[in-house]
């Protein structure tokens, strides 16, 4: 195999993780589970969202929590922010990255935005021009690039375009998400030979939904075409709020011993990553899915 001797994992538990759950998580309980992720190896985590209050409740004390949380010079503090009244609460808060996000169907992007693709590209540009204005890096998410869950296959001309209108507006860098978790290994390789003859891999990164337990075949699909960079929730935590049938994102626990057993150095502890899977798994009151949290599990009660 073709394969990296590291990788670099991008934690998005505290948002995209939290955002579909509706019972809502203390303020000060996302504070200590970014803490504790802190302390793990990460190198980024994304935080929070600054979407309006009335789509994503659940993210309301987005402000006071990236106020809150003890940050490190090592780790990059990223949050998404829809557009410009959400810039100015993302800036308030001094966040290191601000990460803007479409989807490459229509349908979806009406959905999730409200806006039509085109509509969509004036709103953040603004946000991406006034963000490295102020210093900021600016990630871009495209949502449903392996499929739709209105229109069914979405055509990689369409993820393109998107795509380079987001390079355009000058991001530094493009996750690609399978938002519905329908991709397989062979559909990965195809649209990844489409987009590497347009970006560089090092601009890219990968973002797998488990919803039919396909994701760690794809990060290997990905691995082998030169990614090394991929998202992912710590206990699978999540799901897209406007997918229906999005359940959990990728395992970032699930991912790294997969990694790490192939000599993929992440830099990241696998014990203290535990703790932290612990630790929100009592907040929200229910058993996460990763595969690694039900092994820990099934060793305790035996």
């Amino acid at each position: 195999m073709n394969l990296p001797n590291s990788v670099t994992i991008k934690e998005v538990g505290p948002r995209d993780g939290l955002q579909n759950e509706k019972v809502f998580i203390d303020t000060q309980d996302k504070i200590d589970w970014v803490n504790q992720l802190s302390e793990t190896g990460l190198s980024y985590i994304e935080v929070t969202s600054f979407v309006h209050p009335k789509w994503i409740p659940q993210l309301k004390d987005a402000v006071h929590v990236l106020k809150q949380i003890k940050r490190k010079k090592t780790i990059t503090y990223a949050a998404l922010v829809p557009n410009m009244k959400g810039l100015e609460r993302a800036l308030e808060t001094d966040v290191d990255e601000c990460s803007v996000f479409m989807s490459a169907s229509e349908s979806h992007n009406m959905k999730n935005i409200n806006k039509t693709i085109d509509g969509t590209f004036p709103v953040l540009n603004e946000v991406v021009a006034a963000s490295l204005k102020e210093n900021k890096t600016v990630r871009g998410y495209v949502s449903t690039v392996f499929g739709c869950p209105y229109e069914g296959n979405v055509p990689i001309d369409a993820v393109l375009h998107v795509s380079e209108n987001l390079f355009e507006m000058g991001i530094s860098e493009l996750s690609l998400g399978d938002t519905i978790g329908v991709a397989n290994p062979r559909q990965v390789e195809q649209v990844l030979e489409e987009v590497l003859k347009r970006f560089p891999s090092d601009k890219l990164a990968m973002h797998f939904h488990n919803t039919r337990g396909t994701a760690l075949a794809n990060v290997l699909a990905s691995l082998q075409m030169g990614i090394t960079k991929f998202d992912s929730s710590l206990g699978g935590l999540g799901g897209c709020p406007y997918a229906p049938g999005a359940s959990g994102n990728l395992a970032t626990d699930d991912l790294i011993y997969m990694l790490e057993g192939m000599g993929i150095t992440t830099g990241i502890q696998a014990d203290k990553l535990l703790k932290a899977s612990q630790f929100i798994e009592a907040k929200i009151n229910k058993p996460l899915p990763s595969h690694s949290l039900q092994v820990h599990r099934a060793t305790c009660y035996s």
